[in-house]
């Protein structure tokens, strides 16, 4: 696939290591002398110009291409290169920094596929460190609403009972379930929680440790969105 980067920053270039390193062509567009030079040794193609402008991207040619990341720390400059690669028929990933505004953009941003907060999504990779093996982070869906798996322990209040009879609290739901040795799927009520299945829920962050405590069973340990 062909991928075009607004950005040769710290976020635009490490995502244009790892789409190349799959075997992916990217081009990266960048108005910056040293930034450019940068990924110029690294051996990446970069077109030189402000990538919020359609004759810039003109450049990278957008109807060959599959999908345009904006990762610039400039967020108008990401909005405007989107719209633009929108046009183009493109896929459009848009980098924003500030949780504020997300709300915003997502209104007036029909043509966006994809909103993306590099800093939350590194927090998410730090919690799962932290937590270990029986919770794991997914995603933080908003300030106050989170992806958590977690998995059934010997522990377990919940342990040998069938998810018809798991009662979660409320703002909580169960997304997917899986058991130990198998890929996760939609939850089958009828399903046993043997010792290693794993359940995915979407709860609020003042919910996770009533959760956890339930599915988990160890109250010792930090909340998966805890401070």
């Amino acid at each position: 696939m062909r991928f075009v980067i607004i950005g040769a920053g710290r976020v635009g270039l490490r995502t244009a290591r790892a789409l190349a390193d799959s075997g992916h062509e990217v081009v990266l567009v960048e108005g910056d002398d040293d930034a450019i030079s940068h990924a110029r040794n690294e051996g990446f193609q970069v077109i030189e110009g402000d990538g919020s402008l359609e004759s810039t991207l003109e450049l990278a040619d957008l109807d060959s291409t599959d999908a345009v990341g904006a990762l610039t720390g400039d967020l108008n400059d990401n909005f405007a290169a989107c719209m633009i690669a929108h046009q183009h028929g493109c896929r459009t990933v848009m980098r924003i920094d500030e949780d504020y505004r997300e709300d915003i953009y997502r209104q007036y941003a029909d043509e966006v596929d994809e909103v993306i907060y590099p800093e939350r999504l590194g927090a998410i990779v730090m919690k799962n460190a932290l937590l270990g093996g029986n919770i794991r982070a997914i995603a933080d869906v908003a300030q106050n609403l989170q992806l958590v798996e977690f998995t059934i322990t010997e522990a377990s209040p919940m342990r040998g009972y069938s998810l018809s009879e798991l009662e979660l609290p409320g703002e909580t739901r169960l997304m997917a379930f899986g058991k130990d040795a198998d890929s996760l799927a939609l939850p089958n009520p009828d399903e046993t929680l043997d010792l290693g299945d794993r359940l995915v829920v979407l709860s609020a962050f003042d919910k996770l440790d009533d959760v956890r405590s339930l599915i988990v069973g160890e109250t010792g340990r930090a909340a998966a969105g805890g401070v």
